[in-house]
């Protein structure tokens, strides 16, 4: 049987094996984009943000965990198993529970894979690791939703509540909150100031309002401005470089600067890249991360035309998970064709054709 200890080496190699190989993509990456002739832009290939999903070790107690606490709800439930399953996955002799919650307006996918298990979020993870992500899930007040956390005995990520100072012209007034779910991922409570997000976040009648975005860390972010941009065709929505002793204590990491740059499709919530110009220590995702691993989040895009979107991902040399398109029935998983990719630091997206 093999320790924590040996299992966190083995993770520490492939991480380091994956940052090896990072050096030479970025470069190689926006080629391969550059090199895409006019005909093929992806203005119109993403039409929406649908959802993102989170892998769990255990649905009914994250299902509990998010309803309960957070006030999400469950609209759907499914399982599946087979071949075509298997096939958009990458995973092999896979069976998968998926809940689908939500809050306001927007979705998340509680993703359980029965078999095989996968393996957990390392115990000492931290939040310049290229392997995080979490939701934004925007509060109408930051202290009560900080309260209610307590109550529930819910695990920090960061210290307590920061509010970010008034210099940052783009996040000054901002106040956020990290911890974490039962199994580890990473969660934020976020309040807008009244001259900031939208308009909606600003409602009183309800204490968690909904998911303004998702974000990931990235290695370089002109290099996944590439693959979300240029590629895929979503917008820029703004920019902000955050540091200081706020910052710090809300990723709990020491001496903190992010490069920050918002993107969103033409519906959905938003993708947020968090670049961490120091400090650079942020372990890569390692080389052998699969779907059913309990790092391996995925944004779920909605388009038009799952075929197209693959070729054009695979002209660029977009790493892929799935092996081809994959034909569903609608009534399992909600859409009628997938194929699943990764960005440049091996964060997932499943491309879904819904009805």
């Amino acid at each position: 049987m093999h320790s924590q200890r040996d299992t966190s080496r083995r993770f520490r190699q492939l991480a380091l094996a994956s940052a090896v190989a990072s050096v030479l993509l970025p470069a190689a990456f926006a080629a391969d984009v550059a090199s895409l002739p006019a005909s093929s832009s992806a203005t119109a290939l993403v039409r929406a943000v649908d959802s993102v999903g989170i892998p769990v070790s255990d649905l009914e107690r994250s299902v509990d965990f998010y309803t309960r606490v957070l006030t999400f709800h469950k609209e759907a439930e499914r399982e599946v198993a087979g071949d075509t399953y298997e096939h958009l996955y990458g995973v092999f002799g896979l069976r998968l529970r998926m809940a689908r919650l939500s809050l306001g307006h927007e979705h998340i996918e509680l993703m359980e894979f029965l078999a095989p298990r996968g393996r957990p979020v390392p115990v000492d993870s931290r939040s310049n690791d290229r392997w995080f992500q979490h939701i934004a899930i925007i509060v109408s007040d930051v202290d009560q939703a900080y309260a209610r956390l307590r109550e529930f005995k819910v695990e920090h990520a960061s210290s307590g509540p920061q509010r970010l100072p008034d210099w940052n012209p783009n996040a000054g007034g901002i106040r956020a909150f990290y911890f974490r779910d039962p199994d580890g991922n990473h969660l934020e409570i976020l309040q807008f100031p009244a001259a900031k997000g939208a308009s909606r976040w600003q409602d009183k009648t309800a204490l968690f309002l909904g998911i303004d975005h998702t974000a990931i860390v990235v290695s370089d972010t002109d290099t996944s401005v590439a693959y979300y941009r240029d590629l895929l065709g979503l917008r820029i929505t703004g920019t902000s470089e955050n540091y200081g002793t706020e910052q710090e204590h809300l990723n709990n990491v020491f001496g903190a600067r992010l490069r920050i740059t918002a993107l969103r499709a033409a519906d959905g919530p938003g993708i947020e890249l968090l670049e961490y110009v120091a400090p650079r220590t942020g372990r890569s995702m390692p080389i052998d991360s699969q779907a059913n691993d309990r790092w391996f989040w995925q944004v779920n895009l909605t388009t038009e035309d799952v075929p197209a979107v693959a070729a054009h991902l695979m002209r660029a040399h977009s790493p892929m998970v799935s092996n081809g398109v994959a034909a569903t029935r609608e009534k399992e998983l909600g859409y009628t064709a997938g194929v699943i990719a990764r960005d440049p630091d091996g964060h997932a997206a499943l491309f879904e054709a819904t009805p």
